[in-house]
């Protein structure tokens, strides 16, 4: 029966309407509010954000998608783009996990997370990598938590034996982004998202790829345990300085105006490996609500260490090498990266350095020497 039907009743009916009114309206203030607020655009502290549970965690990630696929005109990047689905994700929308190691930290405080970014068809690297340097044991008495990170194989589904593989040696995390070269800030962004929201404890983790020979011996012994605990806000690496966008668009690096306007990086380290004290991760993934994204994976870093107030800590030159370094014993007993690393070379390196490197007259290296 409508409200109106009854003679003697109109001021009940408006009083009703009013109430309905009221409560739309106050609903709607209440979901801008929560979707607005200057208070809650502010940065919340680390602690708060270590508390946060996956679900929330990864939905605040998500609030900056449109950034991050690039567009500001709501359309998907080629890459991006999914079969017969071209609309591009609304902030409710996630990348959702397809393996995940929820479990890999619990009942446990690690010295170091290594975030080694792969692709599904590198098979060998991973191998060669799990039984070299990246060893959960290859540094006596320091917990090392291992982990590869991929994207959805765009060349084809190798879910099978990708999930065979993680069934094995439970050290992959994979989401549904297609991994390209694109999306690898997407891949960093899905590492540092997984060590703030089930690794929160580790007191230091490292980004790094799958063709980079890591002396792991060499960066704890010689960079990390020598750093007074508890260490926060501490990021270093190979340090580039002064880079300016490149116009030439048939560059991979290319980035136009419209992406970053502006004629200079901020300062960042390689991609191939930087090392960061374990609360920066959180700190990242919360600046990152709040920056439009590139693609350039190291770069956009840069941006979100500038915008959180961290500076980087300088290190020797030649402890983070974007090349290729001749392999010696020696040589590679007094650093922590070579770039450009085959599968056969990962445990070759490796298991000579453990061989030879006694014989090596080592110097002493401090955090920040030159």
């Amino acid at each position: 029966m409508s409200c109106w039907s009854g003679f003697f009743r109109p001021m009940e009916c408006i009083k009703r309407s009013l109430f309905l009114v009221f409560t739309i309206s106050f609903t709607i203030y209440l979901i801008s509010y929560f979707y607005t607020s200057p208070h809650l655009a502010a940065r919340p502290k680390s602690n708060d954000l270590h508390m946060e549970s996956e679900k929330s965690l990864f939905r605040k990630l998500s609030i900056n998608f449109k950034q991050i696929l690039g567009k500001q005109n709501g359309e998907l990047p080629p890459e991006n783009e999914k079969s017969g689905n071209k609309a591009t994700p609304t902030p409710t929308q996630l990348f959702a996990f397809i393996i995940n190691e929820e479990e890999k930290c619990k009942d446990r405080t690690p010295f170091l997370v290594l975030l080694i970014s792969t692709t599904a068809a590198e098979l060998q690297h991973r191998k060669a990598i799990r039984e070299s340097w990246a060893s959960e044991a290859a540094v006596p008495g320091a917990d090392i938590v291992r982990l590869f990170t991929l994207g959805s194989d765009p060349r084809g589904d190798k879910g099978d034996v990708l999930l065979r593989e993680s069934e094995q040696y439970h050290d992959i995390i994979q989401q549904d982004f297609l991994d390209t070269y694109n999306n690898l800030t997407l891949k960093t962004l899905m590492g540092m998202s997984w060590v703030a929201t089930y690794c929160s404890g580790t007191r230091f983790a490292m980004k790094t790829d799958s063709d980079v020979f890591v002396n792991t011996m060499h960066l704890i012994e010689k960079l990390l345990r020598p750093l007074p605990p508890p260490t926060q806000n501490y990021f270093t690496g190979h340090l580039m300085t002064g880079h300016r966008p490149i116009q030439n668009k048939a560059s991979k690096w290319y980035l136009s105006e419209e992406e970053f306007p502006e004629n200079k990086y901020h300062p960042f380290c390689s991609g191939t490996g930087y090392v960061f004290s374990g609360d920066l991760a959180a700190k990242i993934v919360d600046a990152s609500l709040m920056i439009k994204f590139i693609h350039l994976e190291d770069v956009y870093i840069g941006f979100c260490l500038n915008a959180k107030g961290v500076e980087i800590a300088p290190s020797p030159k030649s402890l983070f090498n974007i090349h290729k370094v001749p392999f010696s014993p020696c040589v590679y007993n007094e650093l922590i990266t070579s770039h450009h690393i085959e599968p056969h070379e990962h445990i070759l390196y490796w298991e000579t350095l453990q061989e030879k490197k006694h014989t090596c007259q080592e110097r002493k290296v401090h955090p920040g020497a030159s």
